[in-house]
């Protein structure tokens, strides 16, 4: 069995973060492992407090898992601070991690910050060049490139800025733009469109998180880049589709759908 290593934040609500990217690599039929950063207390109205572990216990227990079982692919979320980011650089540069998939959390989808713009700093200069791919949405990509988007040429505009920041893939995700839920993925020489129809739901907590899991999965079970986003792609609009009608605001997804 393929192992997925997920490096994130905790959700009390169980629909994102570690809770959300277990489930995602599970359900896809992957052995999942997990490096706790940040503990939350949120729901799905949003964020309430964050207490962010100690970089050195990440450390600690990111070298436990390598050490013991060395996972096929790599899926970071929400870092935290800029001490917590040196930190998990240095253990994935030190073990060679391969299959890096990193979703730069830096806002909770109800608007609160995760990230300061220091650790913003480190984010980009110190592990944007060890992810194979970065998964930014659209408000991510223009706080990080400085770019307004308001259409696709924009899109792309940002993905070859951010190419150039990283050297990895990005895949740029459309679901804050108006129409279709397009993704666009760039690899340095090709932009690769995903087109999928918008779903009219309110369960989408959880879908950053979920989308970069399932990439990472795919990736593990040894599938290309983009065969890897279109089967991802496809997985997460079924779990939107049947998503948990739960909670007063925005609902989980409903990562079990296949089963």
């Amino acid at each position: 069995m393929k192992t997925v290593l997920t490096i994130a934040g905790s959700d009390s609500i169980g629909g994102a973060g570690i809770q959300a990217d277990i489930k995602t690599i599970s359900a896809l039929d992957c052995y999942a492992m997990s490096v706790v950063t940040a503990l939350t207390a949120q729901n799905t109205m949003g964020v309430d407090d964050v207490l962010e572990v100690p970089c050195e216990f990440v450390k600690a227990q990111m070298k436990s898992v390598f050490s013991d079982i060395f996972p096929d692919a790599v899926k970071i979320g929400m870092m935290g601070n800029e001490s917590i980011i040196n930190a998990v650089s240095e253990v994935l540069a030190d073990y060679k991690a391969v299959n890096v998939v990193t979703d730069p959390v830096m806002v909770s989808t109800s608007g609160r910050p995760l990230l300061s713009n220091a650790g913003i700093n480190v984010l980009t200069k110190r592990l944007f060049p060890l992810s194979d791919l970065i998964t930014p949405n659209i408000p991510e990509a223009e706080a990080l490139t400085g770019i307004k988007i308001t259409g696709r040429k924009d899109m792309e505009n940002a993905a070859e800025f951010l190419f150039d920041m990283c050297r990895g893939s990005v895949l740029l995700k459309g679901g804050h733009m108006s129409g279709s839920a397009a993704d666009l993925l760039f690899d340095g020489d090709m932009f690769t469109w995903f087109e999928s129809e918008r779903i009219c739901s309110s369960n989408t907590h959880g879908t950053g998180c979920t989308l970069s899991s399932a990439v990472a999965v795919f990736l593990a079970q040894g599938l290309s880049l983009k065969q890897s986003v279109s089967e991802a792609k496809m997985y997460i609009s079924g779990a939107i589709s049947h998503g948990l009608d739960l909670g007063h605001g925005n609902g989980p997804l409903n990562h079990f759908y296949k089963n």
